[in-house]
C-alpha cells in the first residue's frame, strides 16, 4: 500500500514525491472534549483520516496535524471549562499556519491543501495561509487550498439522516456525523456504552 504519511517517510523519499508534484495535505485539529464518547483528538484524527484516503488515490501526502487548535466556544465546541480541552490564542495559530505553509514552500511543494477538522479554526487558518503567501510572495507558484470536510456531507445525505431537519454543523459537535465518521474510521476509539441519550443543547443567542 502506498504510505502517505510524511512522518512515515525517510528525507529523501519525501523529496522525490515532492519533486515529482505530489499534492501535500496539512489536517488542521484541535485537543478538546467531545462528550464522554470520543477522545479528545476527534478532530484532527478525522482531518487526518480523510485526508490521507484523498491522499491513496492521487498520490499525495499527507502531513502531520496540527493537533492544537482556536478556542472551543460554548456553541459549537462545549467552551474552554472541560478537563482535556486544551487550545491556542487565535495569534498563535495564524502563526503555526502561517510558518508551516512558509516551510512547505521552502521544500519545493507546490500544491498544499490545508484541511479544516475544528469549526473555531476557519479565519485563522485562513489568515495564516493569506500572511504566508504575502511573505512568499506572488510568484512562488503555490497553489493552496483550504477546506472544511464537513462541507463535504451531500444534501441527500443530511436528509436522510436528519428527516425532521438539519440541526446545523454548529450543532453536530460529537454527535452524529463525528461519531459515525470515528466509528468508520477510527472503532475502537468510540465507547458507545457512554453515547449520550439527549439532543442539542439550547443556547441563549448571544457567544460571550
Amino acid at each position: 500500500m502506498n504510505n502517505v504519511r510524511m512522518d512515515n517517510l525517510s528525507w529523501v523519499e519525501y523529496e522525490r514525491r515532492v519533486q515529482s508534484g505530489a499534492v501535500v495535505f496539512l489536517p488542521i485539529g484541535a485537543t478538546e472534549q467531545h462528550g464522554p464518547h470520543l477522545p479528545l483528538g476527534t478532530d484532527a484524527l478525522l482531518a487526518s483520516a480523510i485526508s490521507e484516503d484523498v491522499a491513496r488515490e492521487i498520490h499525495g501526502i499527507v502531513a502531520p496535524a496540527l493537533a492544537y487548535g482556536y478556542k472551543s466556544q460554548p456553541k459549537c465546541g462545549g467552551g474552554q471549562h472541560f478537563c482535556g480541552t486544551t487550545s491556542v490564542d487565535g495569534a498563535t495559530l495564524i502563526a503555526m499556519v502561517r510558518d508551516a505553509v512558509r516551510e512547505f514552500h521552502r521544500h519545493g511543494v507546490k500544491r498544499l491543501v490545508l484541511v479544516i477538522g475544528h469549526y473555531e479554526n476557519q479565519w485563522f487558518v485562513t489568515e495564516g495561509i493569506d500572511l504566508a503567501l504575502r511573505d512568499i510572495g506572488p510568484d512562488a507558484g503555490l497553489q493552496v487550498m483550504r477546506l472544511e470536510h464537513w462541507e463535504f456531507l451531500q444534501p441527500q445525505t443530511i436528509e436522510r439522516i436528519f428527516p425532521d431537519g438539519f440541526p446545523g454543523i454548529a450543532l453536530e459537535h460529537a454527535a452524529v456525523i463525528e461519531t459515525s465518521m470515528m466509528l468508520h474510521y477510527h472503532p475502537q476509539l468510540v465507547a458507545l456504552d457512554r453515547i449520550p441519550a439527549h439532543g442539542p443543547a439550547e443556547f441563549p443567542v448571544y457567544d460571550l
